[in-house]
């Protein structure tokens, strides 16, 4: 399989699209609005515990509280109610190797001076004097009913796993990790673990011999894909990094107040070629000099073997016309999407869920009705499983398929969707087609979708229907000027915009305008119409004299 890694750099954004044997399966995009969170660790205090919800509310600096729930607390945080705490089942599957797990044994004084705060916050004591009898409780297939050694006001070291969406928090865990290029640090966990995807013995317990020997007292790692066949010398420079990166997180938990953010993870791009650089890998284009410059300097420092797969694309062209997926990467924010027999497949967004509904078109190639249903319906379940990826749409989704008579196939269907969506990393759940012929699927929800991303609230509907963000239409116009910098000779535009847009156009010290005007040479004078839609934008040409906004779009 060939995989390419593709990315857009303009002033306000960043796009990462993957493709597969040249169609694209995964769209990534970055906003100034949209910060991202995920891999962050904060020192965080306990607001409230709620116990009817097996969750607790931590405050860690933002607006809303994260959601701690209680299966995301790691074992150190965890009493154990038949007093089996200090015993460790060996799990062959996992591989996983226990480590001594008494930091005093091994540290001698460093930890004596500590605060009893900082010393529960760094899983080295439990607070003394407590009632254990009102910590919360939550069972476990592992260990049946466990306490849960959280107290309101205490601090606690948390990291994000999945981004706030709607009117939820991030959701957060004290199961904390460090991950690098070929080794994934967890500084509470002292075990050992190797990728499952290393299937060779040997090499398994090879890797696992050099990790022992690096690793300090009461630390863990988990070897990752990567890792396999590496020397000991590469696996030495990842560790030296990550152990660097905790001792700083070590020093700011000593120091700082809660709450406070102790670690920002990698930008979306370097995090991405972090964590999916592999031989399958044959290029990785970029269009910006920049991220060039700074994802060469990486590369050959994480995975020097695959730096010649970097490409700087030039332009003029815009760099996803080049590579042909631009009408992929605009159905991805589409409502309806045809599909090649004449259907099409519609997506609409509700609170609880995303519902598809898939309709026939046309389409008749057999005289029976059940034979065309169910070749619409397998290319639809294709399509949407491509784009339910493609979105990054987590959460419910139902499916509301071409009734099918026949339950062989129903099943068909069913087996089919289970089949595409185990090429998602994204773990998903798919239910039998029920009576009504809805297929149901519950998928792992970490970013917001891309539809929560580049879109914002209408301030005519009030939230009915959405419309695109400014961001994304300033980078229409960006790339309408791409293409008019790629055949025209002329310097002299004016340019007419809703005034909203005219207004984040001009913001800022160093306007958006301006900066567009010194990176295509060309002379913009704005206007703006109170009739314009909000995404609507026309340019003028001043030595023509005439419209010409649909020759470049």
């Amino acid at each position: 399989m060939k995989r390419e890694i593709i990315i857009n750099s303009t002033l306000d954004e960043i796009r990462v699209a993957i493709t597969e044997n040249g169609r694209l399966v995964e769209l990534l995009w970055e906003l100034p609005d949209n910060e991202r969170h995920i891999g962050n660790i904060y020192l965080g205090r306990v607001k409230r515990i709620v116990q009817g919800m097996n969750a607790s509310f931590i405050d860690i600096g933002m607006k809303q509280d994260a959601f701690l729930h209680f299966s995301d607390v790691s074992e150190s945080l965890e009493e154990h109610l038949d007093d089996l705490s200090n015993e460790e089942e060996d799990d062959d599957d996992d591989e996983m190797e226990n480590e001594p797990s008494n930091p005093h044994a091994e540290n001698g004084g460093e930890y004596e001076n500590l605060s009893e705060d900082v010393a529960i916050a760094l899983r080295l004591k439990k607070r003394s004097g407590r009632d254990i009898s009102a910590l919360p409780t939550f069972s476990t297939k592992r260990s049946g009913e466990v306490k849960i050694s959280l107290e309101e006001g205490q601090n606690v070291v948390v990291q994000a796993i999945r981004e706030a969406y709607d009117k939820k928090g991030l959701r957060i865990t004290t199961k904390i990790t460090l991950p690098g290029r070929y080794l994934v640090l967890s500084p509470f966990a002292p075990v050992i673990g190797v990728s499952k995807k290393i299937h060779q013995v040997r090499e398994r317990r090879r890797l696992r011999r050099i990790v022992k020997s690096m690793l300090p007292p009461i630390t863990g790692c988990i070897v990752r894909t990567e890792a396999e066949n590496q020397k000991e010398e590469a696996l030495r420079k990842d560790l030296e990094v990550l152990l660097e990166q905790w001792r700083d997180i070590e020093h700011k938990i000593r120091t700082q107040r809660p709450p406070h953010l102790l670690y920002t993870d990698a930008n979306l791009v370097r995090s991405l070629i972090r964590d999916q650089l592999n031989s399958e890998v044959s290029r990785v284009l970029v269009d910006s000099k920049k991220l060039y410059r700074d994802l060469k300097e990486y590369m050959e420092w994480a995975a020097p073997k695959l730096a010649d797969c970097l490409e700087y694309h030039p332009g003029p062209e815009p760099i996803f016309d080049h590579c042909g997926i631009l009408r992929d990467v605009e159905n991805t924010y589409s409502r309806q999407i045809k599909l090649p027999s004449g259907g099409s497949i519609v997506f609409d967004h509700t609170e609880a869920m995303v519902i598809i509904d898939v309709n026939s078109g046309r389409y008749a190639e057999a005289r029976e009705q059940e034979v065309n249903s169910l070749k619409t319906n397998l290319e639809a379940l294709r399509e949407i499983a491509r784009q339910v990826r493609l979105r990054d749409i987590g959460g419910m989704i139902v499916i509301d398929f071409i009734d099918q008579l026949d339950d062989r196939n129903k099943k068909r269907i069913y087996e089919e969707m289970k089949k595409e969506l185990r090429k998602d990393s994204a773990k998903s759940v798919v239910f039998p087609l029920t009576q009504l012929g809805l297929l149901q699927i519950t998928r792992q929800r970490v970013r917001n979708s891309i539809m929560q991303v580049i879109t914002e609230q209408c301030t005519t509907c009030k939230g009915a229907g959405t419309v695109p963000s400014k961001y994304v239409v300033i980078n229409q116009i960006e790339h309408w000027l791409q293409r008019f910098r790629a055949e025209s000779r002329e310097f002299r535009l004016e340019l007419t915009v809703s005034p909203l847009i005219g207004f984040a156009l001009l913001e800022g010290r160093l306007s958006k305008l301006t900066r567009l005007q010194i990176k295509y040479f060309v002379q913009i004078k704005l206007r703006t119409n109170d009739n314009f839609a909000y995404d609507e934008f026309q340019f003028y040409s001043v030595k023509r004299q005439k419209e010409i906004s649909r020759k470049f779009s």
